[in-house]
């Protein structure tokens, strides 16, 4: 069996952290492959390194006026290493790393080689430190001349490096482009790094480990002490992610995906815990009728009006235009027979509101239209809603005695999730109603 293995930041803030993940790879033997992030937090209100890093190189590429805050912060990044190191025995020393980062500053080599260093030293420690081979990501995870990732060259290089290499340590994060130019993926790209090696090595699972026991069915900032979710599938996470949930970066899913391989999310503090199994399908009966609830605030919707539009060929067509015209994402669409209503991001659609009236009233001329701010969407997810009945009307009933007034309601065609519309100041309320109709009253 092989296990491609990832760690968060925080799993590797200190030498504390450190131990705890050798020990979780040295308890498995089938733990060969491991991906590292950049050290996290160690405390709340300390800073993460990734985010120091970015602070040096943006003092490194000013004016010598700011050469002693300069060396203040590359200091800090030093000692954080240091600390590490200390605190592992070990005697490894990263001078010459340190003076090759110095050097790419000052060529100002760009704020995504600035971030990756991060992972970059953190992989040299773990490798060090676990008596794995180091594989720097720049020489196998690659990006076309566009910056966009390529898959098939790095799948077809990393294949063949790992295929004559037993254990190995390649940094989360990062890549290169054609010519050398270092690369990173989005904040968090450390999963899909690891969702990559998992596929090249054709593993049997990629286990992430974090600092939380898995994914919940709500925020606990919203809802207190929620249950955990045991199985979920891709395409239930992809619906809870786009709505907000950040256990795991939403991009991770496609590599593995297509390959089959589970997704383990596993607690670093709690390696007993079981954790959340993400996979392609199961034939598992889920605990509850739904799987997750997961919402965002700040939404604007407009509503267009007009008698017979259902009739009018090319209707939805000309009003969408209008906002593409703008560069306004959309973010739901629920219709009538005479109306449609484009939910967006109300700081995306203030500063442009009037140009896109003025173009919808040009391309359709509606009968009425109508504003709204200030609006949440929230979203029901399951695999076990198309098997129940009710599903629906249990939301209405729970929203009504809580005293929530629903402004939309939408259910998705697979009959996975269906979409809730609120107030922003009765988000919580709503969330907490769906949960304990589906939850608390189950247990």
């Amino acid at each position: 069996m092989k296990k491609v293995v990832k760690f968060g930041g925080s799993s590797l803030a200190s030498a504390e952290q450190f131990k705890k993940a050798a020990r979780i790879i040295n308890k498995d033997e089938s733990r060969r492959y491991v991906v590292p992030s950049a050290p996290g937090k160690r405390m709340p209100g300390d800073t993460k390194v990734t985010d120091m890093l970015y602070r040096c190189y943006n003092l490194a590429i000013m004016d010598d006026e700011y050469e002693d805050e300069f060396e203040e912060q590359m200091s800090a990044i030093r000692a954080r290493y240091d600390e590490i190191i200390t605190g592992l025995g070990l005697s490894i020393d990263l001078s010459e790393e340190f003076k090759t980062i110095r050097m790419e500053f000052s060529r100002k080599a760009g704020r995504s080689y600035a971030a990756s260093r991060g992972e970059y030293l953190n992989g040299i420690l773990m490798a060090e430190y676990l008596g794995y081979e180091f594989i720097d990501a720049a020489e196998v995870i690659c990006f076309d001349e566009e910056g966009n990732f390529d898959g098939e060259r790095t799948n077809e290089l990393l294949s063949e490096r790992l295929a004559d290499t037993p254990r190995a340590v390649i940094p989360g994060f990062y890549g290169a482009m054609p010519n050398g130019r270092v690369k990173t993926f989005s904040r968090g790209g450390s999963d899909i790094t690891g969702s990559i090696v998992a596929k090249a090595v054709r593993a049997d699972i990629y286990e992430n480990w974090t600092d939380v026991s898995g994914f919940l069915i709500a925020d606990p900032g919203v809802v207190k002490n929620p249950k955990a979710i045991d199985v979920i599938t891709y395409r239930e996470l992809r619906e809870l992610s786009y709505m907000g949930a950040t256990v795991l970066h939403e991009d991770a899913i496609f590599p593995v995906r297509k390959e089959g391989i589970p997704i383990h999310i596993r607690n670093t503090n709690s390696p007993e815990d079981k954790g959340t199994l993400i996979v392609e399908g199961t034939c598992r009966k889920p605990r509850f009728v739904i799987t997750g609830i997961a919402g965002k605030k700040d939404f604007a919707s407009i509503t267009v009006e007009k008698a017979m539009m259902n009739s009018e060929v090319g209707f939805c067509k000309k009003v969408l235009e209008v906002f593409e015209e703008n560069e306004i994402s959309i973010e739901h669409m629920p219709s009538g027979i005479d109306t449609m209503t484009i939910f967006v991001h109300q700081d995306e659609f203030e500063e442009k509101e009037q140009k896109v009236i003025a173009g919808i009233h040009r391309r359709v001329e509606p009968d009425f239209l109508e504003l709204e701010s200030d609006l949440a969407l929230i979203a029901v997810v399951g695999r076990g809603m198309k098997a129940t009945r009710g599903t629906s009307g249990r939301i209405f009933s729970a929203l009504a005695h809580a005293n929530v007034n629903v402004k939309m309601i939408d259910q998705g065609s697979s009959e996975l999730n269906i979409i809730i519309g609120v107030r922003n100041h009765d988000f919580k309320d709503a969330i907490n109603a769906i949960y304990d109709i589906f939850v608390n009253t189950m247990i």
